[in-house]
């Protein structure tokens, strides 16, 4: 059973995550995401300037007019800047008539991705539909990392095979059986896991992700799927997203966590 104090912490992380996901520069509002490699002369479709990866490899090169109308921090640039990624639309450097364009490394490759407050998806967005809070979701886990760390190739959103960096397995008791997931260890010591189950484009979206705190010393950690998200591309198309690695798809409805969004 869900208790009222837990109730209303899920409560405020649903309406967190509504914000963030309709903030200016949220996930709402990726319009694009361009390849370098898919440009070889440096020209993207609908950004002005001339991007083009470094020789050395390690960054881009922007060459820009002053009628490119682009910002560099902020301020009016017109010639050439060597730029690295960016991070987050919040610390892109560069911007355009109210966009942000946000330097990207993904596997050894370039891209900008173009994040527009103005895009129709933001404007049409009307929330994040969500299982019912129940209690029964939380459950006692243990994480076993592997020896080595392991990388899995898989499909991503947009149709590409990418590597997926592993850290070892997540078991819990659902169902009245123990179930692994294969999870990756962020910086923090947190638990990150893209997984299917049997709502999976029934009635949830057709992959998640699920995240846990840091584990204790012994590997014990608290795995509560109240608090599933939808992965980015659910949110645009534009995002690249790791389909669900090799056993990471439950025989079982994790009727918990987010389900959808939701449109006007």
């Amino acid at each position: 059973m869900s208790t009222p104090d837990a109730h209303r912490q899920w409560t405020e992380w649903r309406a967190h995550r509504h914000e963030t996901a309709s903030a200016p520069y949220g996930p709402l509002s990726l319009t694009a995401t361009h390849w370098l490699a898919d440009h070889p002369g440096g020209r993207l479709p609908g950004v002005p300037g001339r991007w083009t990866e470094a020789p050395s490899g390690d960054g881009v090169l922007l060459a820009a007019g002053p009628d490119d109308g682009l910002l560099l921090d902020g301020e009016p640039f017109a010639g050439e800047a060597r730029l690295t990624a960016d991070g987050t639309p919040a610390t892109a450097r560069t911007a355009h008539d109210g966009r942000r364009l946000v330097v990207l490394r993904r596997e050894g490759l370039w891209a900008v991705r173009v994040f527009d407050p103005g895009s129709a998806v933001r404007r049409a967005f009307a929330g994040i539909d969500a299982f019912d809070h129940d209690g029964r979701w939380v459950r006692p886990g243990r994480f076993r990392p592997y020896e080595a760390g392991r990388s899995v190739t898989v499909e991503n959103a947009d149709g590409r095979e990418r590597g997926l960096s592993l850290s070892g397995e997540l078991s819990f008791e659902l169902a009245g059986e123990v179930r692994v997931l294969r999870v990756a260890a962020e910086a923090d010591g947190s638990l990150w896991a893209v997984f299917a189950d049997a709502t999976s484009g029934v009635s949830a979206y057709r992959f998640r992700f699920l995240r846990t705190p840091a584990p204790d010393d012994t590997g014990r950690v608290e795995v509560d799927l109240n608090r599933v998200v939808l992965p980015p591309c659910a949110f645009a198309d534009h995002f690249i997203c790791p389909f669900p690695p090799p056993g990471n798809v439950l025989p079982v409805a994790v009727e918990a966590g987010e389900r959808a969004v939701l449109t006007r």
